[in-house]
């Protein structure tokens, strides 16, 4: 499925900050964010992202569309927001009903919603994906000896770059983020329940 990711609302989800203000610090945070996403959004699903960031604070003579990591990255370069240029790829796109839309906002929603694409709150999102990255993992050292030994699948080699790679979000200072970035603490021990603790609380009563 495509996804077309509200880049700066999930960047104030995650809390992947750089240190520091202006314009090195967001785009220090920006590719925090593109790291991370590369190393949890499955290669084949990669080629089908497209992030999209406000072209506020972003470097100079940065080109309005960047590939990383087989992921297109677009600044919304000429457009009064970003929310403008994710409205026209919403429209634009072939087949709306294999697109899944990440973001909070409600004006990218209904967007999403006109056109009967998917969407989803980048929350939601978010927590979803660390879910899918603790069960990979768990699934992985089940299977998978102390070393390797053999021919590896491409999923058992995605595994051991994972462990001996720092792929998890990174600030500015290269250091793996710190759990208290995280909007939540993710727990191996809970790997049924898809939700973060005291999600959902408030609609009790």
């Amino acid at each position: 499925m495509a996804l077309i990711i509200d880049g700066y609302n999930l960047l104030h989800i995650t809390g992947i900050f750089g240190k520091g203000a202006g314009p090195g610090g967001f785009q220090r945070s920006r590719e925090a964010l593109l790291r991370f996403l590369a190393a949890s959004i499955r290669q084949p699903e990669r080629r089908l992202t497209t992030i999209v960031f406000d072209a506020a604070d972003a470097p100079p003579g940065l080109p309005q569309s960047v590939i990383h990591e087989e992921m297109s990255v677009r600044y919304a370069v000429d457009y009064p927001d970003a929310d403008s240029l994710i409205e026209e790829l919403i429209q634009q796109h072939d087949v709306p009903r294999n697109l899944l839309v990440v973001s909070s906002d409600h004006r990218i929603q209904r967007a999403a919603r006109r056109r009967r694409a998917k969407f989803i709150d980048s929350d939601l999102w978010y927590t979803n994906l660390w879910q899918q990255r603790i069960q990979l993992r768990v699934q992985l050292k089940r299977r998978i000896p102390e070393k390797p030994v053999g021919d590896l699948t491409a999923e058992e080699i995605d595994y051991w770059v994972n462990e001996f790679t720092a792929n998890d979000p990174l600030d500015e200072s290269g250091k793996e983020l710190a759990e208290e970035h995280l909007p939540w603490r993710p727990q191996t021990e809970d790997i049924d329940n898809p939700f973060p603790p005291g999600y959902g609380e408030d609609l009790l009563g």
